[in-house]
């Protein structure tokens, strides 16, 4: 199978991914979780939408922004990081915005951090003048460093950022953080976070005017009740009536209960949807309260 002509068809939605990397895998399964499939193409970098006239491309994460920016795909899956940072660069030589994050998806969670040597002793962040901080994030450093009136030298790495001050090049670094053991492991503690990040659904800044965007409001639809049920159980139950308004209150994070008598008894059953951790200790908590039958079901698909 080869990917479509050069001339980009109107009716059909492009969505560019990591081809490899940490967001992949989450990435293709989310999208899977929203009823697509494809065909992938010999080359593995075209995947044709089977299900819907929802395409992949599968490219370099850093690659993402600037395919959207050029229409070339209609939306993307990337780091939050990545879609700031490459917007940081367009708007520091004069360019229009073209992107921007649409929907925020939870996986792929890290943030980008100030991190100087163990020996600091770090009080505030105008420890920080005149010193030389080594980033792959120059744009997001120099716009950080601007609202903090902090004058610094922003030294511009593409990669082992972390050991530039082992090295001389730097006196504090500007990275990536996730669980710290890479900082660890070259004597560099966090000081300071300027972002939070994780993967986002990225499009343009302007909604599509043809069938795009209808197709775009189908999978955000589907993006969102994916997203709100990733760690959602339905709580099935019976219970005295006289005990409802103590269960009540152990179900803080559910939808409101359908609640239905049972014929011939003072009893109810309920059904709640749950959003949070359905605990052994949490469904003996409601025991105790007076629920009995408990069951919990997973729930493989909602649309609001």
């Amino acid at each position: 199978m080869t990917p479509p002509s050069a001339a980009p068809a109107r009716d059909r939605l492009r969505i560019a991914i990591q081809k490899s990397g940490r967001l992949a895998e989450p990435a293709r399964a989310l999208l899977s979780s929203c009823g697509l499939s494809w065909r992938e193409s010999r080359d593995r970098l075209f995947c044709y939408g089977e299900t819907l006239p929802v395409d992949l491309l599968l490219v370099r994460d850093d690659d993402i922004p600037g395919l959207i920016a050029d229409g070339v795909c209609d939306l993307g899956i990337v780091g939050r990081n990545v879609l700031l940072e490459q917007d940081g660069e367009r708007r520091g030589i004069g360019r229009a915005p073209a992107f921007r994050e649409w929907r925020a998806l939870g996986f792929g969670g890290c943030r980008l951090a100030l991190a100087v040597p163990d020996g600091w002793e770090w009080r505030s962040v105008s420890q920080l003048a005149g010193k030389r901080i080594a980033t792959s994030y120059p744009a997001l450093l120099s716009q950080w460093l601007a609202t903090q009136c902090i004058d610094a030298k922003v030294v511009v790495l593409s990669g082992s950022v972390e050991i530039a001050p082992r090295l001389g090049q730097a006196d504090a670094i500007c990275d990536l953080v996730s669980s710290g053991a890479t900082l660890a492991a070259n004597q560099l503690k966090p000081v300071q976070t300027l972002i939070e990040s994780e993967a986002v659904l990225a499009g343009p800044e302007q909604a599509f005017d043809d069938v795009r965007g209808e197709l775009a409001d189908l999978l955000l639809r589907r993006l969102d009740g994916a997203l709100r049920i990733r760690h959602s159980k339905l709580l099935l139950f019976q219970a005295p009536r006289s005990v409802l308004p103590d269960l009540l209150p152990l179900l803080p994070d559910a939808e409101t209960p359908t609640v239905m008598q049972v014929d011939g008894q003072d009893s109810l059953a309920l059904q709640a949807l749950c959003h949070g951790a359905l605990t052994w200790q949490r469904l003996e908590e409601l025991k105790r309260a007076g629920a009995r039958g408990l069951m919990v079901l997973p729930v493989e698909g909602m649309l609001a």
